[in-house]
């Protein structure tokens, strides 16, 4: 008996120091193919853009190419989701922003658990959004609007938002919160969408964020009000901030991170964070970042994991005092 017993323990510990070896060998050499990066959600909007901004450098930085996989859906919980489900070996990644911080009050059920499910690989950038409206709404200024509004029966206006959580929708909850004003939210399955809709006339306002909505403000497809950091923006130096326009307690500015399974091991973490740090330090990144109006953002794992864990706590505080209700 104790001869088998000794048998059994041995092959235990051996298969033990096996897998050990391996996932050490495998970090290691990591990585071996390509990355997917999840961006759950659809194109065109903030999160896609910035994961286009440092894709290709930090696929140099690695020596592996990575992958952009738009997973649209669910304010970005389908595309979250897809990467707490994943092996956890560092090919399945997800770039999101602030509503992986926001959704967990915004949902009564959650396909996955921020914290459980998922490990910060690291941060990415910062951004400011713009308020923007359809050209036909006959206001020019932030004042103006909420003059229009207030003259107006409730929900008169409506904004478009890349989905229930996103950016786009608590930016403009804030503002509808500090100006003590309502204003009817329709959701999409991304930025792109309801910027476009923005631009017709199906909804009269949006809150994108300044890298996508650039392009159709320097078109004359959409009017810009006011941007929403505490400067102006040297994107669009002439357009005001909303705290001057008259709303000083407003200020929002949107952050990306990137996240993995969370059983990935910590060695093959930390290679994509230094490799990430490593391509957002590079010139070429950081020209690109500053013509698209973000700010790189570089943090350890550890750090972006806290500061996850800090946003998740303010957000459910707003929502709460916003009176917004979980779906």
């Amino acid at each position: 008996m104790t001869s088998l017993i000794s048998r059994q323990m041995l092959c235990a510990i051996l298969a033990t120091t096996g897998c050990i070896t391996a996932a050490s060998a495998s970090a290691e050499t990591f990585p071996q193919r390509a990355i997917t990066l999840i961006a759950p959600f659809a194109p065109g909007g903030s999160v896609d853009i910035t994961a286009r901004l440092i894709a290709d450098a930090w696929a140099k930085q690695l020596g592996q190419s990575v992958v952009i996989e738009n997973r649209a859906g669910a304010s970005g919980n389908i595309g979250m989701a897809a990467v707490a489900r994943a092996q956890p070996d560092g090919y399945t990644l997800a770039i999101n922003t602030m509503s992986l911080a926001i959704n967990p009050s915004l949902f009564k059920t959650m396909p996955f658990d921020t914290q459980k499910d998922l490990r910060s690989v690291g941060t990415v950038a910062t951004s400011q959004h713009v308020l923007t409206v359809t050209n036909s709404l006959p206001v020019n200024n932030v004042a103006e609007l909420l003059a229009y509004i207030r003259e107006r029966p409730d929900n008169a206006l409506s904004f478009g938002s890349a989905g229930t959580g996103s950016t786009f929708h608590m930016a403009a909850e804030l503002f509808k919160s500090v100006s003590k004003t309502q204003i009817l939210h329709v959701p999409y399955k991304g930025g792109g969408p309801a910027m476009l809709d923005t631009i017709s006339g199906q909804v009269q306002m949006s809150f994108p964020v300044l890298s996508a909505a650039k392009p159709q403000v320097d078109g004359g497809k959409l009017k810009p009000l006011g941007v929403t950091g505490k400067t102006r923006s040297p994107l669009l130096p002439d357009v005001p901030t909303i705290a001057e326009s008259g709303l000083s307690d407003y200020e929002f500015n949107t952050w990306f991170v990137i996240s993995a399974p969370a059983d990935t091991p910590q060695a093959i973490v930390d290679t994509l964070n230094a490799k990430l740090g490593d391509a957002l330090r590079s010139p070429e990144v950081i020209e690109r970042m500053k013509k698209e109006g973000f700010e790189a953002l570089i943090s350890t794992p550890a750090q972006t994991d806290e500061m996850v864990s800090a946003e998740m706590t303010r957000w459910a505080g707003i929502t709460r005092a916003a009176g917004i209700e979980p779906n």
